[in-house]
């Protein structure tokens, strides 16, 4: 049984060496285990937080006040780099929307202030 685990990861291993034209070092391939592990970490993390999106987007399909929260949950679901980028984009629009009203408010203030002062 060790054998074969072992022959196995030789297998691997020549076969990586194929691919990047050279054997790798005990330092880099513990580095590139690491990183892999670390990939694999977060691709899982992203499909749990995938179902749980699901399951909350079904949950604003059923109750009627909830809905467009679950099309904007729906969007970013299969959109999700689209969606992120439209809701940075309409952020900033409405920061610089509200500066604007503030200033022209400021200077409707100072108007009128000069008007009846």
């Amino acid at each position: 049984m060790a054998d074969s685990a072992n022959r196995l990861q030789v297998e691997r291993d020549f076969a990586q060496a194929k691919r990047l034209g050279r054997w790798l070092s005990d330092e880099e391939a513990l580095s590139a285990a690491e990183t892999e592990a670390r990939l694999r970490q977060r691709q899982q993390e992203i499909e749990r937080n995938r179902g749980k999106l699901w399951a909350l987007t079904l949950i604003c399909l059923i109750i009627p006040p909830l809905w467009p929260l679950a099309l904007g949950l729906s969007l970013y679901l299969l959109f999700p780099l689209t969606t992120r980028r439209f809701v940075v984009a309409a952020g900033l629009g409405l920061t610089l929307l509200v500066l604007l009203s503030a200033g022209a408010l400021a200077a409707f203030l100072v108007w009128l202030w000069m008007l009846f002062g």
